[in-house]
């Protein structure tokens, strides 16, 4: 304890309890911590952080030299223990709330949502509060739930002294508080952003579920939903029967560039890639496949012979091909050779003959 700090006997008394108290203090934290991360986990909320920490002896030592004489007992002091939740958004903010009210036992009393508050000057410290025990009882402590960008805005103004001993000028003080109106606009938007690409989302699943494909444009949202369909499954197993070959997964998103460069704007224009050229692809993969003993495929084959029909169906000839394959597996002279082999292996078969 800092030489500095002076206590009358109450707080020597107070000090001396808490030194008692620690080993359960730091128990109490650590269960609290795991309680909580443990029941996010089980509500699939994904957050930034989880922080506990117990109250120094210097900190407390410096809060009874100022105020030791409002608390009667070491009990009295709600905040030895701190939990700490920091959220990627302003709604899952209520969300965390939700679930500490399920599994602590919280002092209404006590506690205080400081995000009702309407100063300028206040979003970082906008944080919802909540005065909790452990399940059982026991010392209480605080929780502290809040944003990243409040946490990060509080940070800035602790390291700039804002809220420090000495006045701030007047145009600084503005500043901060219209720097501090644009961080709460901001995590608004956050929020509501996610909302509406979360509306988006069901639109659109609702669209591919419904087989409504031409009304689906093509995107990273839509087209990740296309392929929960598995819409190259089929063609993909027969393709992989001609050597009882075993397909391994792979991620199809990277095709998305493929194939909007290949002119496709919908989701129908996808299906119908699939409908129109499955058997040429398979003629194509034959081709390749037949004087080969390859007994493991990429599941990305048959999407990548379809492209290969497209390109060749519609004249893209060797130049496309490269085209193509520059777009698959970046620029390369390596892909050249790859659009030689790919067309003169075309050139035998029936569709290219058409």
């Amino acid at each position: 304890m800092s030489t500095n700090i002076k206590l009358d006997t109450h707080g020597q008394m107070l000090l001396q309890q808490y030194r008692e108290l620690l080993p359960t203090l730091e128990r109490m934290a650590l269960e609290a911590y795991e309680l909580m991360q443990q029941a996010l986990k089980e509500q699939g909320i994904y957050v930034t952080a989880i922080e506990q920490r117990v109250k120094t002896e210097k900190s407390l030592a410096g809060k009874l030299e100022l105020k030791g004489a409002k608390y009667k007992s070491i009990e009295n002091i709600t905040d030895l223990v701190g939990l700490r939740v920091i959220t990627f958004y302003s709604d899952d903010v209520d969300k965390v709330a939700v679930i500490a009210q399920r599994i602590f036992d919280i002092d209404w009393k006590e506690s205080v949502d400081k995000r009702k508050q309407h100063d300028l000057s206040s979003f970082g410290y906008s944080s919802l509060h909540y005065i909790c025990r452990l399940p059982g009882g026991g010392q209480r402590f605080e929780l502290q739930m809040r944003t990243a960008l409040q946490h990060v805005w509080s940070t800035i103004e602790h390291d700039t002294g804002y809220k420090g001993d000495v006045k701030i000028p007047r145009e600084y003080m503005r500043q901060f508080n219209r720097l501090a109106g644009m961080m709460e606009l901001i995590d608004d938007e956050f929020s509501r952003l996610r909302l509406a690409l979360t509306d988006y989302r069901r639109q659109i699943l609702s669209l591919v579920h419904d087989g409504q494909l031409d009304d689906v444009p093509l995107s990273r949202a839509s087209f990740r939903s296309f392929l929960e369909l598995q819409p190259f499954t089929r063609l993909n197993k027969r393709i992989a029967a001609v050597n009882q070959a075993e397909i391994y997964p792979v991620s199809l998103m990277s095709y998305l560039r493929v194939l909007e460069f290949l002119g496709m704007e919908t989701l129908g224009d996808v299906q119908r890639l699939i409908d129109n050229y499955s058997d040429e692809a398979y003629q194509l993969a034959v081709s390749q496949l037949a004087v080969t003993d390859l007994d493991i495929l990429s599941e990305s084959t048959a999407l990548q012979h379809l492209c290969q029909v497209y390109v060749l169906k519609h004249g893209g000839g060797r130049d496309g091909l490269k085209a193509l394959y520059d777009r698959i597996n970046g620029e390369s002279d390596t892909n050249l050779m790859l659009a030689d082999m790919t067309l003169e292996q075309a050139l035998t078969l029936p569709f290219m003959q058409q």
